[in-house]
């Protein structure tokens, strides 16, 4: 989140367009995607909490590598670099807390989980436009190094040791998996190019083959990379597609909502990072109460509030992107509060699906989608906004922003048709 405010200042220094940026988000997450499944596997079989202190080390380099980078190219390749650092943190880190958490519980315990992400997304923006404003924006990867060397020792000193699975792991497998999820998704960025390459349909369609045969290898092994019989379950598979139309709304806004308070609001970096707060604050308060929900009144009837919600929010953003700041601060607060109630529902609903053994399957099942829908959400906004708008002028800017707005509006809302099918 560190970097949303600071992407008007990387656009600027390195004189690329809003497509190309888009880049240094998508490399990040199209490796997160990519590597996510893998990662879980190998944290089965070398400890959770090992894993979790190595992905921790490798996004550390991978800042460095960043704050270093003098073009868009080497930006891209260090975020891809960071990227893999950060495919494993977070599935290894909800992991490790819902196999530490008894089933009642647990609702409540990924709520405050929630509400410490929320936290970061507080500072994160804030912090980024300071940094910018009155340093440069290479330090908002300097920071990371001090705060992951500290996290890494924390872990290594408190976090529980897991039990380790058997077997190796398989190579073939690890490599399908990793190179069609990567292939799909920067095929899919690739539609909002200008001139798209010939080469993007031939990918796409390798990728979908290359995953076809993934799934049925999985039918015939007897340690799957990937266990096909956890979408048996209407609760997994309808939050994993709940998880993924959530964040595809969710990403597009967090590319150009902060380009939209800088350019059009004519703020600077570190304005824009605190205008966000109405949005991003919400998930410190509510995110904590949204898992005492969950666990009295269920994971469907809180999720689909919460997609429901955040729709409604976008909605408004755009119905009121021609007016001042002050006309956008309860849309923020509304999109905000359905995040915040819709994810822990969304985390409960997949991890109580499973069987403890399975919650790290589980986990980065749930993360994957949330990344996935991450990177199709971004190229789908960016369509949006050029098909409305441009950047010729602030007119056209706020066409763009207000289509965009629109686009994630309705992914949000299309997430309450697999949501029906968990259980209350």
């Amino acid at each position: 989140m560190i970097v949303t405010t600071a992407s008007t200042a990387i656009r600027t220094d390195f004189h690329i367009s809003v497509a190309n940026l888009q880049w240094a988000m998508n490399a990040y997450n199209i490796t997160i995607a990519a590597l996510l499944l893998v990662g879980v596997e190998i944290g089965a079989r070398i400890g959770q909490r090992r894993l979790y202190i190595i992905a921790l080390l490798l996004f550390v380099a991978g800042s460095v590598a960043c704050a270093l980078a003098f073009n868009l190219t080497t930006l891209i390749l260090a975020r891809i670099f960071q990227g893999i650092g950060a495919s494993v943190m977070t599935p290894m880190s909800m992991a490790i807390l819902s196999s530490a958490i008894t089933p009642e519980k647990r609702g409540k315990a990924l709520g405050i989980w929630s509400g410490i992400g929320g936290l970061a997304l507080i500072i994160g923006p804030a912090l980024g436009g300071m940094i910018v404003a009155k340093l440069t924006w290479q330090w908002i990867f300097w920071i990371n190094v001090p705060i992951g060397l500290s996290c890494s020792f924390l872990s290594w000193q408190h976090l529980p040791i897991s039990t380790i699975k058997t077997g190796p792991l398989n190579l073939l497998d690890s490599i399908l998996i990793t190179g069609a999820i990567a292939g799909i998704i920067w095929s899919l960025a690739q539609i909002t190019s200008p001139n798209i390459p010939k080469i993007v349909p031939s990918v796409f369609v390798l990728s979908l083959v290359i995953t076809l045969w993934f799934i049925l290898r999985q039918r015939h092994e007897t340690q799957p990379l990937l266990q096909l019989n956890l979408f048996k379950s209407a609760a997994l598979t309808g939050g994993i597609l709940g998880t993924f139309f959530m964040y595809a709304s969710m990403y597009g806004v967090v590319f150009f909502l902060p380009q939209f308070l800088q350019l059009v609001g004519r703020t600077n970096s570190m304005t824009a990072g605190i205008e966000l707060l109405p949005w991003t604050g919400t998930l410190v308060l509510f995110a904590p109460i949204a898992g005492k929900l969950v666990d009295h009144y269920g994971e469907r009837l809180i999720a689909i509030c919460g997609v429901v919600l955040q729709g409604l929010g976008y909605f408004a953003l755009a119905l009121c992107a021609h007016q001042t700041y002050l006309w956008l601060v309860l849309p923020l607060m509304i999109a905000g509060i359905g995040l915040s109630v819709g994810g822990p529902a969304m985390q409960k609903a997949v991890v109580g699906a499973v069987p403890r053994e399975s919650m790290g399957s589980a986990s980065g099942l749930y993360n994957l989608s949330r990344l996935l829908g991450g990177a199709v959400g971004v190229p789908l906004s960016v369509m949006a906004f050029y098909q409305m708008g441009g950047v010729a002028d602030l007119s056209q800017f706020t066409q763009g922003f207000t289509a965009a707005m629109i686009s994630a509006a309705v992914l949000s809302l299309l997430g309450v048709l697999p949501l029906l099918k968990v259980t209350a």
